[in-house]
């Protein structure tokens, strides 16, 4: 299997609350965000013999960093990432006690990727298109994905991610509705987005069953809404007719720290789904996986992927043997 992911980079500075007593923690965390949660989770899912081709940029103070940390990971092509002058896009994120609810702050947010550097890379079983920072790509560039992917019919899952997000004189980001999600979505094998992404996306203020009807018509095949701890909601379409699946939160063990989890989740639901043909199954490994993420702070749970999906114990195997 080779899979590509396209989308921004980000420093993060994660602000959160301790793992016991509900205050925060003695001091922020620094991290490697952003597509980096995508590329740790298929790096430590895929499997020898295949490929994950990630394509985005690193300012020039991080470039070396970021390549020797890339180096360390399994089934990792690193031809696609480049250096650009400037500084890679930074990340504030605080939570509050209980983690449902965060500020994001943005500074030094990259220039979107030009489709030159992601073309190379097109031949692919999947491609996973991310909208990180928001300005990942353009609106031209996403068309020419579609373009050069319609003949292999290579599926295609966009995350809005922060797309439908703002960003303020002070750098914070705040929700507002995006005139143009119809052209976003166009014929998107999958669209995934969060519920408040859903709630604040359109204009028209569409309900989340208007705007489903109003989404599955533009020849999406699966819908991916996430909600946090009320799990998954999961809409299949074949030859015109949808099929919901409601799939409740995987319980982490300990949430310690939400950021990336759906950046994991979308990751882990194209290959799922790549590899076992069927949405739900796919849907459920992924939530698990999210969860796992959430058990530590940044990607450093991930690396316990090839563990947990082989444990006989865990609930993906029992899923796979079901």
């Amino acid at each position: 299997m080779k899979l590509t992911v396209v989308g921004h980079l980000c420093l993060d500075t994660i602000d959160t609350p301790s793992a016991t007593g509900g205050t925060k923690a003695a001091s922020p965390v620094d991290e490697l965000g952003g597509i980096f949660y995508s590329i740790v989770t298929l790096a430590h899912l895929m499997e020898n013999g295949d490929m994950l081709n990630p394509v985005f940029g690193v300012g020039d103070g991080e470039y070396e960093r970021v390549m020797d940390t890339v180096a360390t990971l399994p089934r990792v092509n690193p031809k696609g990432i480049y250096r650009f002058k400037g500084k890679t896009n930074q990340v504030y994120l605080s939570y509050d006690t209980n983690g449902a609810h965060r500020i994001e702050c943005s500074n030094h947010i990259s220039q979107p990727i030009p489709f030159a550097k992601i073309k190379p890379h097109l031949d692919a079983d999947g491609v996973l298109v991310n909208m990180i920072s928001g300005f990942d790509i353009t609106l031209e560039t996403l068309d020419h994905i579609r373009m050069e992917v319609r003949d292999q019919r290579t599926p295609v899952h966009f995350d809005f991610h922060s797309l439908t997000l703002g960003i303020d004189q002070d750098a914070k980001r705040f929700r507002r509705p995006l005139p143009d999600w119809r052209r976003w979505c166009f014929m998107m094998n999958a669209v995934q987005m969060s519920s408040e992404e859903a709630q604040g996306l359109t204009i028209e203020r569409y309900s989340e069953d208007d705007l489903i009807h109003q989404l599955m018509t533009l020849m999406v095949n699966h819908l991916l809404i996430t909600r946090g701890t009320e799990g998954l909601t999961l809409i299949e379409q074949h030859n015109k007719k949808l099929t919901r699946h409601d799939l409740p939160a995987v319980p982490a063990q300990v949430t310690v720290d939400p950021t990336g989890c759906g950046d994991v989740l979308g990751a882990a639901y194209l290959y799922f789904l790549l590899k076992t043909k069927e949405a739900k199954k796919a849907g459920v490994l992924a939530s698990q996986i999210a969860a796992l993420n959430a058990s530590r702070t940044g990607t450093s749970a991930l690396s316990a992927i090839p563990e947990f999906m082989t444990s006989p114990r865990s609930p993906s195997q029992k899923s796979t043997q079901e």
